[in-house]
């Protein structure tokens, strides 16, 4: 966890993605303490309540839960949930325009897919 943060959007939005890539890469493991928002403020030269705005989303999606007096822990699954958020999210902002453009200019979804199938090549 040692990317840096941008002006391109919130900084407690950046905190909770930095821990959800985290997580996706292996680097969190289900069951492990997370840094603390005084740690995570430490690091990145902000706010506590900032840092701990970006760790509440995550618990409010339930990919961290806290334990009373010892601090925040990936939650069993969080991997998957955050995988299969980020998949909804990329077919919301990029697949279903690219279909819909697409589809405006004459092109078939089967079309579509051998376009992208031959990409691969």
């Amino acid at each position: 966890m040692q990317e840096h943060l941008t002006q391109e959007k919130s900084i407690y939005i950046q905190i909770s993605e930095m821990i959800e890539t985290d997580i996706c890469r292996g680097i969190l493991l289900e069951e492990e303490k997370v840094p603390s928002t005084n740690e995570l403020a430490k690091l990145y030269t902000i706010n506590p309540a900032t840092a701990a705005k970006g760790v509440n989303i995550l618990v409010d999606e339930g990919i961290l839960y806290k334990k009373r007096g010892i601090g925040m822990f990936v939650s069993k699954g969080a991997k998957d949930m955050i995988l299969n958020k980020r998949k909804g999210a990329f077919y919301e902002n990029y697949v279903k325009s690219l279909i819909e453009e697409a589809k405006s200019i004459g092109i078939t979804t089967k079309e579509l897919i051998n376009m992208i199938e031959e990409s691969e090549s």
